[in-house]
């Protein structure tokens, strides 16, 4: 991994947006192990195009994304590709936590606004509603699917302390990253999320490794 670019910091149960330039690189890291980052894509020249992930697990043909793997946007162009990944193991199924998830799944556990209520804060200013945020590319949440019934279960992430899962941006994009607020995504604590940001011209080569 790259040791260009300042590490960022997002705390728990919180998130972030910012630009990421075609050709840039950024690095998701998982600090501490254990914890899911719901990450966002929008088009920086239309925020009508969004990151799909419908279309991107009709390409791949199948659920579990990593190194090689493409994202798409719902007019089928490439977003992000993942271009390192030392976990292996993410969710690209399940909507980000919200308000409502709280409220419907979490009995004993206080309101909180979840990744949704803190991917539609910090994506307002680039004109982004709460209503337009699809599914998020949640980075380390693993969402083991039994072949035969389709059910699933939602279980503590593989990553470890200084895990992480590198995209390069195959266009300008605005991204919305959070560190998860939901209890069973996270093995049932809250840790932050680290995030790097390599300039193009330092970002690794498309052929390299």
């Amino acid at each position: 991994m790259s040791d260009n670019g300042r590490s960022r910091h997002i705390a728990p149960r919180s998130g972030t947006a910012f630009e990421l330039k075609a050709g840039e690189e950024l690095i998701v890291i998982d600090p501490e192990g254990g914890q899911v980052a719901d990450l966002l894509a929008v088009s920086l020249d239309d925020i009508k195009e969004m990151l799909s992930s419908g279309r991107t697990l009709d390409y791949a043909e199948r659920i579990y994304l990593t190194t090689g793997d493409k994202l798409y946007s719902n007019r089928s162009n490439v977003m992000l590709e993942i271009v390192e990944d030392t976990v292996g193991r993410h969710d690209f199924l399940l909507t980000p936590c919200s308000e409502a998830t709280f409220r419907l799944c979490y009995e004993n556990e206080p309101p909180h606004q979840g990744c949704h209520g803190n991917l539609a804060a910090a994506l307002a200013p680039y004109g982004v509603t709460a209503d337009a945020i699809p599914v998020a590319f949640n980075c380390f949440m693993n969402v083991p699917v039994d072949g035969k019934t389709g059910r699933f279960k939602v279980l503590p992430p593989l990553s470890k302390a200084g895990d992480h899962i590198a995209f390069r941006a195959e266009m300008d994009l605005v991204i919305g990253l959070t560190a998860c607020s939901a209890p069973a995504s996270n093995g049932g604590s809250f840790k932050p999320i680290h995030y790097r940001i390599v300039a193009k011209e330092e970002a690794r080569v498309a052929s390299a490794g």
